[in-house]
């Protein structure tokens, strides 16, 4: 299975090729991160990585093997035991399960690393992949909300409380 490490300044380049290489494929489910973002990466990358020195963010990717990115999986926000929870996987990696054992991993490291004891998650509903992964992971609807002009439902999961080790079967 491949590992979820932490973001660091040498993945950088393994990221990019991830966006790149699945920009097409993300923007059929969220809106793109257009040509600004992958001409200024290097300085993008540098401020994430500022962001997470400084707590209120933690980036994830899961890396093959080989090195190659097949996903990253990010708690953003940071602030009073919250975050919220965001998340893709590579159109090459899509149907193996990835995502759902990317968030499981994700939520145990903010539970058990970061200290976190609520998340939240949206997923616009033409996505319904990732609606029924954060399903699959325990996370429950809490209300309609809309993402970037399109209808979508957020989820929260309880990190703390009962439950908070569950997860809903397929």
């Amino acid at each position: 299975m491949p590992e979820l490490e932490r973001l660091a300044a040498h993945h950088a380049p393994a990221v990019l090729r991830f966006e790149r290489d699945s920009r097409a494929y993300f923007a059929r489910y969220v809106p793109d991160r257009g040509d600004d973002y992958f001409a200024g990466f290097a300085a993008r990358h540098a401020a994430l990585l500022n962001e997470q020195e400084r707590g209120t963010c933690h980036f994830h990717v899961l890396v093959d093997d080989d090195g190659t990115v097949l996903g990253r999986f990010n708690l953003v926000d940071v602030a009073d035991g919250s975050a919220e929870l965001g998340y893709r996987v590579a159109e090459r990696a899509v149907g193996r399960g990835l995502a759902q054992e990317g968030v499981r991993r994700v939520c145990a490291l903010a539970r058990d690393a970061y200290g976190l004891r609520r998340l939240v998650a949206s997923a616009a509903l033409a996505n319904p992949a990732s609606l029924a992964v954060l399903r699959r992971t325990g996370f429950v609807p809490d209300g309609d909300v809309w993402l970037d002009g399109e209808p979508g439902v957020r989820h929260v999961r309880d990190l703390a409380g009962a439950g908070a080790d569950a997860t809903a079967s397929p």
